[in-house]
């Protein structure tokens, strides 16, 4: 996975009685305090147990009663899932803001040490013929391996701070940009977090690891699939207009007036684009810490925060969570923002495209 610095991949407590054994009647109320279900919370505790109960640090309530595993585990959850302030969710919990701030920089260290597996590029031939097979189920594509997409994390940063101008984006917010790659299950597979929100597309892939590794053919490089006799294509992933076109990289067509061959193609191309989209609106409408603003943020902690927001998304999904019926399906992420166009296209990925939009339309010869 890429990174970039540290990544390129008692009253007011009575809500704590909801993280011990309790009638069924509770959990409602329990899946809206903390985004999850009763079983992934669990689970979230076990793998997290270690790495946050191995440091002598003694956590406690304003009451001076010590902070269980399960207490700390409700309270960093409660803070990356609500977008609550640090002062809004130690009123919450009846603590102070510091020992909130504590509490949830050691749950993000400990999920980014023990929560990685669920964050990693398939790295079995079945799992990436399942996902093959997954994307051609919605609209047809063969031989896809995954969704490229980026979204902007907003920040507020102080007046005070000398680099504000470094992360000026080209609307005039402050942001840091989130790349990420998505299955057709809408997990994550491979993030970069940590860039400036100015940076377009092309630039943030060209400094991935992913982009690396796919140039030199040690990524997408599994079986081709033939086309018709004498066509075949790669493993390839797809992206919008603001990323190059590459063999690995297949993006949509561009200008008015298309032939039907090619505007078929956007159509399916687009269908396809869309897991990425609802993943991110996913990411941000769950783990409401990266959703709106995030206020005065250590820079250098932040992408971290991030991967452990997106560990977070992609657990709730392997847990099959029941909290995921209840989502509303939306693909908006991005308020503001349109895709720049990237020129970069390479001649071989040209003719790849075309044979796929022919093959699609049933045009080419067999």
């Amino acid at each position: 996975m890429g990174m970039v610095g540290v990544l390129d991949n008692g009253s007011k407590r009575n809500f704590f009685g909801l993280c011990s054994v309790s009638p069924s009647k509770d959990v409602d109320e329990f899946e809206l305090v903390f985004k999850v279900s009763r079983k992934t919370f669990n689970y979230i505790c076990s793998l997290v147990s270690e790495p946050m109960m191995a440091k002598a640090t003694n956590f406690a309530f304003l009451d001076g009663k010590s902070m269980s595993l399960n207490d700390q585990v409700a309270l960093a959850l409660r803070r990356l899932s609500s977008g609550d302030s640090l002062i809004g969710v130690a009123n919450f919990f009846g603590t102070n803001h510091g020992t909130v701030s504590k509490v949830t920089w050691r749950f993000v260290e400990a999920i980014e040490e023990r929560g990685l597996h669920h964050l990693q590029w398939p790295s079995t031939e079945a799992e990436i013929t399942q996902i093959k097979s997954k994307f051609e189920n919605i609209r047809g594509l063969p031989n896809c391996c995954g969704v490229i997409d980026t979204t902007h994390i907003m920040m507020l940063l102080s007046a005070t701070d000398r680099t504000a101008d470094a992360w000026l984006d080209r609307h005039d917010n402050h942001s840091m940009i989130l790349q990420v790659i998505v299955d057709p299950e809408m997990r994550f597979r491979d993030i970069v977090a940590g860039y400036p929100g100015k940076m377009d597309d092309a630039s943030v892939l060209q400094k991935s690891s992913f982009f690396d590794l796919s140039k030199k053919g040690e990524r997408l490089n599994g079986n081709k699939l033939k086309l018709s006799e004498g066509t075949e294509i790669q493993e390839y992933i797809v992206g919008d207009s603001g990323f190059p076109l590459l063999p690995w990289l297949i993006t949509p067509y561009q200008g008015r007036e298309l032939p039907e061959t090619k505007t078929e193609f956007n159509k399916r191309h687009f269908a396809t684009r869309l897991v990425a989209q609802r993943a991110l609106a996913r990411l941000k409408d769950m783990w409401r810490m990266i959703h709106g603003v995030v206020w005065r943020p250590n820079k250098d902690r932040l992408p971290r925060v991030i991967l452990a927001c997106c560990i977070l998304h992609n657990i709730v999904i392997d847990m099959e969570d029941g909290v995921l019926d209840e989502l509303t399906l939306t693909s908006q992420h991005d308020s503001g923002y349109r895709s720049e166009v990237c020129d970069m296209a390479d001649n071989k990925a040209s003719v790849s495209r075309d044979n796929l939009a022919r093959y699609l339309s049933g045009r080419l010869p067999g």
